[in-house]
This record gives structure tokens, sequence and C-alpha cells, in this order.
């Protein structure tokens, strides 16, 4: 039991997804359509169905996992537990890198809508508000946390709907292949499957964050509903990003209209409804991004807290639980501050390097369920036990490891030097392997009771 109080079970299945699909940004598939629709030559929906069937293997094993362990902590958690602390920390550490950017790539992306709208404002000035803003809500309460990204959902959600009716409109009146019954923008002659596996890898980040789910296990009302929640914002997401790229990929057979390419999402909202559209659209665009940092820097705080629980990070700083809010304060704090970052470096090679750590946690988590099913609970008797505990597992970690072939340069480069000076931390810690790292005790009775003092804390607030 910690000293400085506990995080407080207050989250429902529905929350949980919401938080899930929020972390993801339903808005995205517009920004990245042009640079996959390149890559692709035209098959952007194929390209997700790919990195979907990616995800689901990998989704699928983070529910076998979660079930285990009930705990925040993710793929870091899951490797610790199967395969030892040593490897549990450096895919820990690989994931931290993944978890500390997207906060901070969500505030570059506000930045740069508030900059093309005001360019005579300072930059930073937007920087600074936005991460004041997240920062503070994050440490109130996580249920303001949820209620506000899940009507920020709602929002980015509706409007993609709006879109879809303004591009049903424009194909009725022969705006690019004039019809919605067709299948080129999955199947036809020119596909070149080298391209779109390198558009499926870019678009790998568009899932980024349905593995962010399993840090709200320990607020979750009911533990049993995060395996669900987690193949349901996976399956939902993909479903939102395959639907709305197949209706842009219709209406834009290429790129020929495009004056940047690089962030398309502008000039499909105006070439598909007009000037109003589009300013909703990228309002939209607006309230998704605040979303997503909403649920990204929620989840880094509660990485950052089970590390710090567990002795891999100084414990009175990330393992404090703010007595009143039941938040880890302190670890939002923080990752308010690498935010700030937000005001220098490009859009490009952040979302790089967040890629190379969230292909380690995917395969790992993966390897996990064979290391704990397999080997450890000798569960490969039956043609069911080797079907869920090798095959399935193996096609998830397998898929993943594949899809590192197709990754930029710069992300192996920036990942490399987070993963050594992770070594070098892990060396400090242990001098030199004479000491242990640190353990966590996976006590049920401790959680039961957990949830029935969480459960008097909310009645009574």
């Amino acid at each position: 039991m910690l000293e400085n109080g506990k995080l407080q079970r207050s989250l429902g299945l529905w929350a949980i997804v919401g938080l899930g699909l929020g972390y993801m940004t339903p808005t995205v598939m517009f920004d990245t359509f042009g640079i996959v629709s390149k890559q692709t030559n035209g098959m952007v929906p194929l390209a997700y169905i790919i990195a979907l069937i990616v995800m689901l293997f990998t989704a699928i094993s983070y529910g076998k996992m979660v079930r285990i362990f009930p705990s925040a902590g993710s793929a870091y958690t899951y490797t610790k537990e199967t395969m030892g602390n040593y490897t549990g920390f450096i895919v820990g550490w690989a994931s931290l890198l993944d978890y500390l950017l997207l906060p901070l790539v969500n505030a570059l992306i506000i930045r740069l809508y508030l900059e093309s709208l005001f360019p005579s404002v300072p930059p930073w000035i937007w920087v600074v508000s936005y991460v004041a803003f997240v920062t503070t809500i994050n440490v109130l309460s996580m249920n303001s946390t949820s209620n506000l990204n899940g009507f920020l959902v709602i929002f980015s959600i509706l409007l993609i709907i709006s879109f879809i009716i303004f591009a049903s409109i424009q194909l009725y009146q022969g705006m690019g292949t004039g019809t919605l019954f067709t299948m080129q923008p999955i199947i036809n002659s020119n596909v070149d499957m080298v391209g779109v596996l390198t558009g499926a890898t870019v678009l790998c980040f568009s899932f980024v964050g349905f593995d962010a789910i399993t840090m709200y296990t320990e607020e979750a009302i009911d533990k049993n509903t995060v395996p669900k929640a987690i193949f349901l914002t996976v399956f939902i997401g993909g479903g939102i990003f395959f639907t709305a790229s197949f209706f842009t990929q219709t209406l834009f057979p290429d790129l020929s209209v495009f004056q940047v390419v690089d962030d398309t999402l502008p000039e499909i909202g105006l070439y598909v409804g007009g000037k109003v559209f589009q300013v909703f659209l990228i309002a939209g665009a607006f309230a998704a991004t605040t979303a997503s940092g909403l649920a990204s820097h929620s989840s880094v705080s509660r990485l950052l807290f089970v590390m710090g629980r567990n002795n891999m990070l100084p414990k009175k700083v990330f393992g404090y639980v703010h007595p009143k809010f039941h938040t880890p304060a302190i670890n939002v704090v923080l990752v308010g501050l690498v935010s700030l970052f937000a005001i220098g470096p490009s859009l490009e090679l952040i979302t790089a390097i967040i890629n190379f750590g969230a292909l380690i946690a995917f395969t790992f988590v993966n390897i996990s369920v064979i290391a704990y099913f397999a080997v450890g609970q000798k569960r490969y008797k039956t043609g069911k036990d080797i079907f869920s505990f090798i095959i399935m597992p193996l096609l998830g970690a397998g898929s993943t490891g594949f899809l590192w072939y197709f990754l930029h340069a710069d992300a192996f480069i920036g990942g490399i030097i987070w993963l050594i000076v992770g070594i070098i931390y892990m060396l400090y810690l242990t001098r030199f392997f004479r000491r242990k790292l640190g353990t966590l005790d996976f006590d049920e009775r401790e959680d039961t009771r957990a949830v029935e003092a969480d459960v008097k804390v909310s009645s009574q607030g």
C-alpha cells in the first residue's frame, strides 16, 4: 500500500475506450493522408487494413496479459514479470520514449495549427498555454480527464461523420471516382506491396495509444473490462481510420489537387465542404489532438508511477500519489515540463522516433504471452493452447518485427541512443548488476481492499 494514497477506481468500459480513442486521435488520418497516399500509390485504405490486422494480433496479446497482471505498467510490467527485471526495464525504458514524446507531439501539432491561424503570435505562448491546461486537468482528477476527453472524442467522430456525408454528396456529383461502389482504393493493377507495407508502418502511428489503456487497469471500476476495452479501441479506431481513408481516397485518387502533401487536412476540408466546413474540420482536428494530449499525458504519468513504485525510478518522486486528487501529480507536472520542448523540434523527427519505442513494446508483449503461458504454465499440450499461446502471439511478434524493416533511419538512430542511455542508467541502479532491480507485488487481496477504499472515497466525494 502506498503511503501517499492510491489511484482511484472510477473508470467504466466506455470511459476507458474513450481514453484509448482519444489517445489514437481519430482525425490523424486526414493529416497523414497525403504522405501515405504518395507512398502507397493511392492505396491508403489497404495500408490501414494491414496495420489494423497487425494491431489486432497485438491487442489480443495485451488482453491476455492484462488479465494475469491487473496493474498499471503495460508492456513494462508484462515483460518484467515473464522475462525478468532487466528485460522489463529495457522494454519499459523503450516504451517511455514512446509515451514521453506523444504528449510533446500533441503540443507541437497544436502549436502548428495556431501558428497558421495567428502567425504574428510567438509560438511559445501557444505551447505554454496548452501544456499548462492539459497538465492542470490531469493533476486535478482522472474523472476530469475522462469526461473532457470523452466530449472531445465525440466531437471529432461527429465531424468525421459530417465529412462522410459531404464526401458522398461530392462523389454523387462526379468528384473523384464519381462512385462509392469501387474497389480501386483496396485492389487495383497498380498495387506496390512494398509501398503499401511502408505506408502501413507510418499508419501504425495512428494506432499508438490503444496499449495505453492498460495504464488505467488500477483505475477501472472492474478490471475485467480492460481486455474488452483494448479490443474495442483497436477495432473501432481501425474502422474509423479505414472508413475515412476509403472516402478520402475515393475522392482523391491522386494528389494532383493538393498544394501541401505533408498535411492535407485543411485542403481536404476545403475541397469537400468549402470554407465553412474547412474551419469545422480544423476545429475537429484541434479537439482530437487535445483529447490525445489529455490521454497521452495521463498514461505516461502512470508508467512513470509504476516504475517509481518498483524502485526503478526514485520512488519518493515518481511513486507519489496525491492524497486528495488520487493522481500521480508530480509525474503529471514532469511530463508537462517535457512537453514544453514542443516549442522547437520538427514533427517528422519526433513521430519517427515514437514508432521505435512502440514497436519494441508491441513485439515484447507478444513474446511475453509465449513466455508466461507456453513456457511458464506449460500450456502447449492441446491444439487450442498452441494456437492461443504460441501461434497467435508469434504472428503478432512477427508482424510487428517485420515492420521494423520499414522504419525511418532517424527512428533507429534516436531510439538506439535512448536505449544506450537506459542501459547506462540500469548499470548505475544495479551497480553493474551487484544489486537487484525493484520488484512489484501483485496481491489480489490488496487490489480488493483498494477497490473498496476508493469506492468509499468516491461516494463521499
